[in-house]
């Protein structure tokens, strides 16, 4: 296997994130018992395995090192405020206006970490 694989696997993973994280938070929003299936709890866990095992593979068929490499950095700070932000949209918010909040503010972070995978610069757009 060698880096294109990696990063149609990463690419295909990343999508697929968008939409299960998508339909999660449909479902979090109209308070269907569909969120709570146990399909819905794993899958999603095992999608961002792969993804994060992609991740790693291209960054060791590179060399990169994210330290060295402030792009990879913010993607990576990103991607923890986006998972922090995506388990109070989906679970831990008390309420619905903190869940709704988290799940807009999980959207933009992943938009966020799109613009800087795609730039390769820490504030997309400025060059």
């Amino acid at each position: 296997m060698d880096y294109p694989f990696f990063r149609t696997l990463h690419i295909a993973t990343v999508h697929l994130t968008l939409i299960l994280f998508l339909l999660r938070g449909f479902w979090m929003l109209i308070e269907s018992a569909h969120l709570h299936a146990r399909w819905a709890r794993i899958v999603p866990h095992i999608n961002d395995s792969l993804l994060l095992v992609a991740a790693i593979a291209m960054l060791v068929i590179t060399g990169m090192n994210p330290l060295d490499q402030p792009w990879l950095l913010a993607k990576i700070v990103g991607l923890l405020a986006y998972i922090a932000l995506g388990t109070v949209a989906l679970k831990r918010g008390r309420t619905k206006t903190v869940r709704v909040v988290a799940l807009i503010a999980a959207l933009a972070m992943f938009g966020y970490i799109m613009a800087v995978a795609i730039t390769k610069q820490v504030i997309p757009g400025i060059v």
